[in-house]
This record gives C-alpha cells, structure tokens and sequence, in this order.
C-alpha cells in the first residue's frame, strides 16, 4: 500500500507581502494569510491524517490548526521544520539586502546557492541536513499512513530535494508558494510528488500572483 504526504506552506505574513526577508521572525499572518489558512485546512476535510508536524513558528501553527479543525488529528511541534535562518537580512527589502551583501548575492543568485550562507545565519545545506532525518522517517511510513507536514519555503525545497534524491543545486525547481500543497506518495521506500504546488483550495479568494512569494 502506499502512504501518503502532504506538504503545506504557510499563509501570508506582511513580510511576504511586502517582500521582506522571513526567516525565523515569527511574524504573524495578515487577513489574506488567515483565510488561506481556513481554506486550507477546509480542503481536508474528510481527510483521515495520522498526525500533522509543524514547524514552531506560529504562522505555521495558524495553518496546522485549520487543518485540525477538519481532520481531527494530532498536532506534533518539529524545530526541524522551522524556517532558514537567513541572519541579518531578516526583514530587509531585497534592494537593501542586495546593497549591503554584494557578495553573498552573487553567490545566492549562482551555481553555489546552495552553500551561500546567509550573513549571520543558514545555508541551504544547512537546512537540508536538519531535515534529512525526518525524510527517513517519511521514507519509512507505513502503506496506507497520511501525514500532513506544515512548514516554510525553503524547509520544504530542502525536504523534496531530499526525498527525491535530487541535488539541492536544484531547489529552485520547486515552486512552492504560499498555502499551497504539495502530495508525496511513498511506496516501499520510494517517494514519487503526485502532485506539486496545488492552490485550487484558494480560488475563492481570487489572488492570482498576489498569494506567492519570491
């Protein structure tokens, strides 16, 4: 049998929206992110989760507990799925990160993004290996489990990287935008993305490109 994952991100915060770096500031959702969190959490209901694990970060927690609220299931606090540490540029607009870090910038928009740390905070790679033990017990699920996983942006590339066995190189291949889900099927250890960044669930609200992030 096989076991199924769901992968959500987090509403908007005004961080998102403003296009401000978002890492481990635990900003809170604005209006827009809190209905996405009732719709999200809305699209399963009838959905029967063992357990849902959450990054600590309340906007995350805002969106696990919709979820919840529909499918009845636990809710399990994971520090491994907090957002990057992104350091000094937390909070900052891009132009002013991109004026102050020259040289991280360029490393960030290159080859080696993956191991550009972030001025006083995470790399990619970083995050990967944080995650890499929770991949494994993914990888390990049951046939017929259903776990839902809510967590940030660059947490969850790192995780489908890893799951797939992709390079981490590659995390920009994923797009993953606010509220969105993302389904992983596990069947004897190997993990296939039935379905990649699906948004339908905020169709109501009629945001367009509004509701992602860069």
């Amino acid at each position: 049998m096989t076991a199924t994952l769901y992968l959500i991100r987090h509403g908007e915060t005004a961080f998102n929206r403003d296009g401000k770096g978002l890492g481990r500031s635990d900003e809170p959702l604005t209006e827009t992110g809190e209905a996405q969190a009732r719709l999200t959490g809305a699209a399963f209901a009838g959905v029967a989760l063992d357990r849902i694990l959450v990054s600590p970060l309340s906007r995350a927690m805002r969106v696990a507990e919709a979820v919840r609220s529909h499918s009845g299931s636990s809710v399990e606090v994971r520090e491994s799925l907090v957002e990057m540490d992104v350091g000094l540029t937390e909070g900052a607009a891009y132009a002013d990160t991109a004026a102050r870090f020259p040289e991280f910038m360029r490393q960030w928009a290159g080859a080696g993004a993956a191991d550009a740390n972030f001025p006083g905070g995470e790399s990619l790679r970083d995050v990967a290996e944080r995650v890499r033990p929770l991949a494994g017990e993914f990888r390990e699920l049951a046939g017929g489990s259903a776990l839902a996983v809510v967590s940030h942006n660059f947490v969850l590339r790192s995780l489908l990287c890893v799951l797939l066995d992709a390079p981490l190189e590659n995390f920009r291949s994923f797009q993953v935008d606010l509220a969105s889900v993302t389904t992983v099927t596990v069947r004897n250890g190997r993990v296939a993305v039935s379905r990649l960044n699906d948004t339908c669930h905020l169709d109501s609200l009629n945001l367009g490109d509004t509701a992602r992030s860069v």
